[in-house]
């Protein structure tokens, strides 16, 4: 009998602190472990209010419009970054130009230098040192791909490089200099595409 009670005693004990530990974790505060870190890092991010990431160009910023750049949208720069660079290619040219050219896409703009401070890329906003297009000069081509080959949709990658040191050239630089001296210096990158098709 006395075994029977002392082995009642111990389940009574057992079921009280089970009991009061449930209740204590089910009335703890809730801790958001993101407050603990106080450095919130941000990556670096470009975005436009006139396309979303894989969405289509509209026409005005092409050469069926007035061929200017995209409105184009910078944050999460890092702190420790001296400029920015802003490139802009086409790698789905055809076959047939890739043969002719030598080449394996068709650069359209490329600006570096741009302060790192800069929030909003566009067209006289942007401060900065213009490189050469494929075309040779240091203007900004929109995208016009051409409708007899295929595919008639091509994809604009703009890419955006934050770099620790400015970047200097004997010469005005091609896009391909440019940006081979920016990924020396890169602290972080990111990308846009946009698409484009010529209406027949």
């Amino acid at each position: 009998m006395r075994n029977a009670y002392t082995l009642l005693g111990l389940a009574f004990i057992i079921v009280f602190v089970a009991a009061y530990i449930l209740f204590d974790r089910a009335y703890a505060p809730v801790v958001d472990e993101t407050l603990l870190d106080n450095t919130v890092t941000m990556s670096l991010t470009l975005t436009s209010s006139a396309f979303g990431h894989n969405e289509t160009i509209p026409p005005q910023y092409t050469c069926d419009g007035v061929n200017t750049p995209p409105p184009l949208s910078v944050s999460g720069v890092p702190e420790e970054a001296a400029a920015l660079v802003l490139v802009m290619d086409d790698p789905d040219i055809p076959n047939e130009i890739k043969e002719a050219q030598g080449i394996q896409k068709y650069n359209h703009y490329v600006v570096y230098n741009i302060p790192p401070d800069a929030t909003d890329l566009s067209t006289g906003v942007m401060e900065g040192t213009p490189g050469l297009n494929s075309r040779g000069d240091d203007s900004y081509m929109g995208p016009c791909p051409p409708a007899e080959y295929e595919p008639t949709e091509h994809r604009y990658v703009f890419r955006l490089y934050a770099v620790n040191e400015e970047l200097t050239f004997e010469t005005t630089p091609t896009l391909d200099e440019v940006e081979a001296a920016a990924k020396e210096h890169m602290i972080d990158q990111t990308e846009l595409i946009g698409r484009y098709e010529r209406q027949q």
